[in-house]
């Protein structure tokens, strides 16, 4: 759609042109800046009496007033903000004018002048020279504060929640709570990664466009390479790629990455996510699970001082040992079924159909749906949004996990767990199948079983295969959601607020 100007672009657009007339560049080339605001702020705690300190300043304008001779203005950066004082004898009567009557809310300027404290007690920069380095066309949409019990409560007119996410740059310049929780994003992703390289964990990089995908359980975006004439697939999953590198050698491996799935949305659900994944050589689930406990505790402290956080009211404390629940107990906690006495599909059907009408809610039991599906179903139903504290729930159906070792003597089972925390499923990992006979076989049944059922079939990889078959170790798996994490430690309930440019339909 073609740009056409509002009336207050119009005024705007008018404005940009007198300033060129004036001769005045309105995007600079080069800026000056000696000290951020909380650098200036810091610097004037530090004076003593009769001492100056001259700083320039840089930001966007975030309010003014105007009082005829005398104008002040806030301009805020990346630190904070810091009030300006422009008085017409400092700067001069052209540039008091330009000050007031051409610049906007939104613009950029750069301002040099003293550090002093007002009559009403803010320290402000006494402007003796000042320049524009970015006017604005659009404005940005208009926030009011108010002190409320001495905390600052923000009205904004920016209500529309899919219109911040559409334009997540205004949402960013307007709010400083929500460049807040990406700053937190930042800094779990941080954690983790010292976490997983102080236990001996390498990082790498595996491909995102892969000839076949695999790994996990979903339907892929498919591209096409125009010059080697190949269907490409975007990574569903790093596992099988990390994996190939046990084989050549490395004990412990990790990747924070994109994966993207073509599969359905939710407030927990986007098409392209981040995730982090490791494998390390010698370990079971078991090791796992304490190692996975340990870094959630770990990033807590490293965000908050301690292990227990706040998700919507609730107290959730990651401190170790968590509690650990198998599938089957989880699941007769729950619903009262034990679905060990209903080892086929349809069998369990029937008594979840019967426990719902007992219930009087309705239950899902797709035609077509497998063994484990229909008890994987019961999990997130029932379950899940029980999990409040964190839980590890373990030995999965082998017939939905056929990635994982199978438990000795269960033939139904095997060993995988899923943790979840505040009632959302956040991680999961397996003892990994290393057997290249039987992993074939699990992927032949699963090929029979779903047949062209993009969100349940993975192909063959013969490759993958292939390397198992020079000799995998035996190793424990792990892959986590970052969104889901960012979800939790910002007390958020949408992944689209932890997401800088959540993906949304087109617009009508």
């Amino acid at each position: 759609m073609t740009w056409q100007p509002t009336t207050l672009e119009e005024q705007r657009l008018a404005k940009l042109a007198s300033l060129q007339a004036a001769g005045i560049e309105p995007y600079p080339l080069r800026v000056q800046r000696t000290h951020t605001s909380a650098a200036a702020l810091a610097l004037f705690a530090t004076l003593i009496e009769g001492e100056e300190a001259v700083v320039t300043v840089c930001g966007r304008v975030q309010s003014m007033r105007d009082m005829g001779k005398t104008v002040f203005a806030h301009v805020a950066d990346g630190d904070g903000r810091i009030q300006l004082f422009v008085r017409r004898e400092a700067v001069g009567e052209e540039s008091h004018h330009t000050f007031r009557k051409l610049l906007d809310l939104g613009d950029f300027v750069q301002a040099t002048g003293v550090l002093f404290r007002t009559q009403a007690g803010e320290v402000s920069v006494q402007v003796r020279d000042w320049r524009l380095l970015s006017k604005a066309i659009s404005p940005l949409p208009v926030v009011k504060e108010q002190e409320v019990d001495g905390e600052v409560v923000r009205y904004s007119a920016f209500t529309d929640v899919e219109e911040r996410y559409r334009q997540r740059y205004a949402d960013l310049a307007v709010n400083p709570d929500v460049r807040d929780v990406f700053r937190t994003r930042a800094r779990i992703i941080s954690a983790m990664r010292r976490f997983m390289d102080d236990h001996g964990f390498l990082e790498v990089e595996t491909p995102i466009l892969q000839p076949l995908y695999g790994g996990a359980a979903a339907r892929p975006f498919t591209t096409f390479h125009n010059q080697l004439k190949q269907d490409l697939y975007l990574r569903i999953s790093f596992e099988l790629y990390l994996k190939r590198l046990l084989v050549g050698g490395y004990e412990r491996v990790y990747e924070i990455g994109r994966d993207f799935r073509n599969e359905g949305v939710s407030f927990k659900h986007n098409p392209e996510f981040t995730q982090m994944e490791f494998y390390a050589a010698y370990w079971d689930y078991n090791d796992v699970m304490v190692h996975t406990e340990n870094m959630l505790a770990y990033i807590a402290t490293q965000l908050t001082g301690g292990t227990t956080i706040t998700y919507q009211g609730r107290a959730i404390n990651l401190k170790p040992p968590w509690n650990r629940l198998t599938m089957r107990e989880a699941i007769q906690q729950y619903t009262g079924i034990n679905y060990m006495n209903h080892t086929d599909a349809a069998s369990l059907a029937a008594a979840i159909r019967e426990m719902g009408q007992v219930r009087g809610i309705a239950t899902q039991t797709p035609p077509n749906a497998s063994w484990g599906k229909l008890i994987d179903g019961l999990l997130g139903d029932f379950v899940e949004p029980n999990l409040i504290q964190p839980t590890f729930i373990t030995q999965y159906p082998r017939d939905i996990s056929p990635l994982a070792k199978g438990i000795p003597g269960d033939p139904l089972h095997v060993e995988r767990f899923e943790f979840f925390i505040a009632g959302m499923e956040m991680g999961n990992a397996f003892t990994e199948l290393n057997d290249p006979i039987d992993q074939r076989q699990r992927f032949e049944t699963l090929q029979e079983m779903y047949g062209s059922d993009e969100e349940e079939s993975n192909p063959v990889d013969e490759d993958y295969l292939r390397a198992m078959r020079y000799g995998m170790p035996p190793n424990g798996g792990f892959g986590t959601g970052v969104d889901r994490l960012a979800m939790l430690f910002t007390d958020k309930t949408t992944i689209r607020e932890v997401l800088l440019f959540p993906h949304l339909r087109e617009r009508e």
